[in-house]
């Protein structure tokens, strides 16, 4: 009797991961959150790997004590060890990676795929050849064509101060219309001053994939009625 993770069980489990973490990942990166669809699913997948690797160390133990049955009271699996100080150890370096710009978090994609080809020369250096190739085709298949798989509406918001409610208001949905940005919700507010009154927009919208928010706020701003346009956090 042998122990050991069939290639089917292995290609299961990996599916498994990338189906949940894709399902958490859509919806961070549809609320705009800093780690979308793709960092959700390498991390999971990292995690994945290097469980598949300790199950194999399990499964090792187990066939040799059953091939050597008098070793059996000083067998170790002391493999798992170095497995616990690659997982804390990358986690630093991963790190490095990520960067804020403007309120904006970039390389956490580059921190995840570190994760994740630690878990693959884990799995290589163990000699699982079978989890190293699938996890290795399934990392890749992740970072290359999700993307052109899965295409995400990001949710933006964006506030327009600006007066002359009736043409302004106009203007704005035309350019919402003209360019296929779909308007999730509005929050509408007025203030008074002393010589006019003072129309706040908040309108949480969904961008098509060819078009950016820098190019919106541009856009709207060149309209003279318009005082101020600026980010809202979602």
């Amino acid at each position: 009797m042998t122990f050991k993770l069939s290639l089917l069980e292995i290609i299961g489990r990996l599916l498994l991961a990338i189906v949940v973490s894709a399902v958490i990942g859509y919806d961070r990166e549809h609320k705009n959150r800093p780690a979308g669809m793709k960092t959700h699913v390498l991390v999971c997948l990292g995690a994945c790997i290097m469980a598949l690797v300790q199950k194999e160390i399990g499964f090792d133990a187990l066939n040799t004590a059953l091939q050597y049955p008098k070793l059996t009271g000083v067998m170790r699996a002391d493999d798992a060890r170095l497995i616990a100080q690659v997982v804390s150890g990358i986690g630093f370096l991963g790190a490095g990676t990520i960067m804020v710009q403007h309120r904006t978090v970039r390389g956490l994609t580059t921190a995840a795929s570190l994760w994740a080809v630690a878990g693959l020369g884990l799995a290589i250096g163990m000699g699982d050849y079978e989890i190293a190739v699938a996890s290795a085709v399934a990392v890749i298949l992740v970072l290359v064509f999700l993307k052109r798989i899965v295409h995400v509406k990001a949710m933006k918001r964006i506030e327009i101060q600006y007066h002359h409610r009736v043409e302004t208001k106009q203007f704005i949905q035309d350019y919402f219309e003209t360019h296929h940005i779909e308007v999730n919700d509005v929050n509408f507010r007025v203030t008074q001053d002393d010589h006019q009154a003072i129309y706040v927009n908040i309108y949480e919208i969904s961008l098509p994939k060819d078009l950016n928010l820098p190019e919106i706020i541009e856009d709207l701003s060149l309209n003279k009625n318009v005082m101020r346009i600026q980010t809202v956090s979602l």
